[in-house]
């Protein structure tokens, strides 16, 4: 059976960029367009990970992470930053959240999917 990954990101194009990626490597993925739609996604759905961006409408991934963290169903889920942020202050506001790592955009799929395999078991 696949392992799940929800990518939330305001950005369809970044979400059909990671959906394929993961795609080609065996995952199933849902997608979210903010922190809050894809709160309610997880309310009927398990996941084995979740990359997130940081900068969205609605609830931005700081917000989210720390409502993800809140839940006992994803406590210790391991939460990927995938965002264009490269700032040591904002990567510490994502730590102290709860993210797992950060990637800086542009993405290459191969880092991304060793990034994946590091925090996965």
């Amino acid at each position: 059976m696949a392992r799940t990954v929800l990518i939330v990101d305001d950005s369809a194009s970044i979400r059909q960029m990671v959906a394929f990626t993961l795609q080609q490597a065996g995952f199933a993925v849902l997608v979210g367009c903010n922190g809050e739609d894809a709160l309610q996604k997880l309310e009927n759905q398990r996941v084995e990970l979740i990359i997130t961006d940081l900068n969205m409408p609605v609830m931005d991934g700081i917000a989210f992470i720390s409502q993800l963290r809140r839940r006992p169903a994803t406590r210790y889920t391991p939460v990927l930053m995938l965002t264009t942020e490269s700032q040591m202050e904002k990567k510490q506001q994502g730590k102290a959240v709860g993210a797992t790592g950060w990637i800086v955009k542009p993405f290459h799929p191969g880092k991304l999917l060793d990034v994946i395999a590091k925090v996965l078991p």
